[in-house]
């Protein structure tokens, strides 16, 4: 968790005032979005600001760290992180592997289908592959 906690801190300082919306930050907050599912750790305002920088430039957009944040704010319902996260997000990203699977297991637990929800999360094949997050 140490480096958690000093990533944390030099994110921190890179999300204060117009750094926050730097693309040549993207790939140090992308590295924490990582960070974040390997310690089992959360920011929603790093996560926030790496979907914004897809926003504003969309050549940029990772699939798989989006995936990440999602399944990050999959696990800290029932706050409205989730829903937050995935208004970022544009359609056609959004109609994406694998982050159209993490909508409708998102959906699944929004609505209290929770039963459905972990049968596709522990029955093979789960294309998401292991959740790590989830645990």
């Amino acid at each position: 968790m140490a480096m958690f906690e000093q990533m944390r801190a030099n994110v921190g300082k890179l999300l204060k005032g117009i750094d926050r919306y730097n693309p040549e930050n993207l790939a140090t907050l992308e590295r924490y979005v990582e960070t974040q599912a390997k310690e089992n750790a959360y920011d929603l305002e790093a996560n926030l600001a790496v979907l914004k920088l897809y926003q504003f430039n969309p050549a940029f957009f990772q699939t798989t760290v989006t995936a990440q944040i999602l399944l990050k704010a999959l696990t800290n319902l029932p706050h409205t992180d989730f829903t937050l996260c995935k208004c970022m997000i544009d359609q056609a990203h959004q109609e994406e592997r694998p982050i159209r699977q993490i909508l409708y297991l998102g959906d699944l637990l929004e609505t209290c289908h929770f039963q459905a929800f972990w049968v596709i999360c522990v029955c093979p094949p789960c294309d998401l592959g292991p959740l790590p997050v989830m645990s």
